[in-house]
């Protein structure tokens, strides 16, 4: 693995949150970071052009959709993932597994990897975690996932277990395949709401040596309060020399908490998922802009942004653009949702760098209204 290596450059001496780079064939990555996400290479509404302008440093794509459409193999004739969606920066791939996990009435888990049916034309389908490398290895991610069992909120502790133990065979199965040293492999720990199994599944993983990992299985439908131990929990097992990756978690109070209790990267839909339906991230909270009380509202989505569509719009344009059925509406609720994630992101290193990630965080939550949450 020369291409990649990982530094902790500072730990905040407030709270222990990690700042770090993370190096890889496409450019370095500052940690913690936020990943937009591009499922089927794309992010929606979003040139690759205006991700960069906004300060995107690696996005993710999904082995699962790339897979049913357009195909691995049609990617890697393209030249790869990054020529074929003219992206030159890291890009990480997940492996597929937590999708296939959200197929539950139609999918089948063995030991041999997971029969399902595609969502798009109901052909069967069958994923294993050597076909998982098989396809992130055509699509050419500089960060591969391993393959896993994803469990539900809640189980019990027999199912977790035995969806822990067969994610740890998974990842065995998956670093023996993994041939190419141009692309790093993330383990994930999985263990759902058990202490012991998470433990367990931390060190397990950890003995594996991977060059980073994955927490899974959660932001699965518990209340935060539940994650946030959680991770309290685990990370004390969690190796502190490699990037540890929160995986489907993104909203801005829990980026916030996340990074206080030592998680390097992070990922969700949900900054363009909300933006089409004319939801904003703001420093005090959401803001719905197609409510009638922004009809006159002259100020940006939010004065202290640095957005295209803060600098240059107001709430009233916008929302007039949502309301007469604009595209334009949704493009520029989607460049404001994610430059806001990635500044807070900003943000939040400078305040490690300066010692002061606990003052940083009780300023945040000062101003930020949880009634108006995500």
């Amino acid at each position: 693995m020369s291409n990649f290596s990982f530094e902790v450059l500072k730990t905040c001496k407030q709270t222990g949150a990690r700042l770090g780079l993370l190096h890889t064939p496409h450019g370095d990555i500052h940690t913690p970071v936020y990943m937009p996400v591009g499922t089927v290479a794309t992010v929606k509404a979003m040139t690759p052009r205006e991700m960069l302008e906004i300060g995107t440093e690696i996005m993710l794509s999904n082995t699962y959709h790339l897979h049913l459409r357009p195909g691995e193999d049609l990617v890697k004739e393209a030249g790869g993932l990054h020529r074929f969606m003219a992206w030159p920066k890291p890009i990480l791939t997940d492996s597929g597994g937590f999708q296939v996990f959200s197929l539950a009435g139609i999918r089948k888990i063995k030991e041999e990897g997971v029969s399902f049916q595609s969502h798009l034309d109901g052909s069967r389908r069958f994923i294993s975690p050597e076909i998982s490398m098989d396809i992130q290895h055509a699509l050419g991610s500089d960060i591969m996932m391993c393959f896993d069992v994803c469990t539900a909120y809640p189980c019990d502790h027999a199912t977790a277990e035995d969806a822990m133990h067969r994610t740890h065979r998974w990842a065995k199965r998956c670093q023996e395949h993994h041939t190419d040293d141009t692309q790093a492999l993330f383990g994930i720990v999985q263990g759902a709401f058990f202490d012991d199994l998470r433990i367990e599944s931390a060190k397990t993983l950890t003995d594996m040596d991977f060059f980073g990992y994955g927490i899974g299985g959660l932001s699965v439908g518990e209340p935060k309060p539940i994650m946030y131990d959680m991770l309290e929990k685990l990370m004390p097992h969690m190796s502190t020399a490699k990037p540890r990756y929160l995986m489907g978690v993104g909203s801005p109070d829990c980026l916030v908490e996340g990074v206080l209790r030592g998680v390097d990267m992070f990922d969700c839909v949900l900054a363009t998922r909300i933006a089409r339906n004319g939801t904003c991230f703001t420093n005090n909270g959401r803001l719905v802009i197609k409510n009638a009380q922004y009809a006159r509202d002259f100020r940006p989505i939010d004065e202290e942004c640095d957005c295209y569509a803060c600098q240059n719009f107001s709430r009233a344009y916008i929302r007039h653009l949502f309301k007469a059925g604009e595209i334009t509406g949704a493009r520029l609720a989607s460049i404001h949702n994610l430059r806001f994630l990635l500044h807070l992101m900003e943000r939040v290193r400078q305040a490690i760098q300066e010692d002061r990630m606990g003052d940083f965080r009780r300023e945040f939550f000062d101003r930020y209204d949880m009634s108006r949450n995500f």
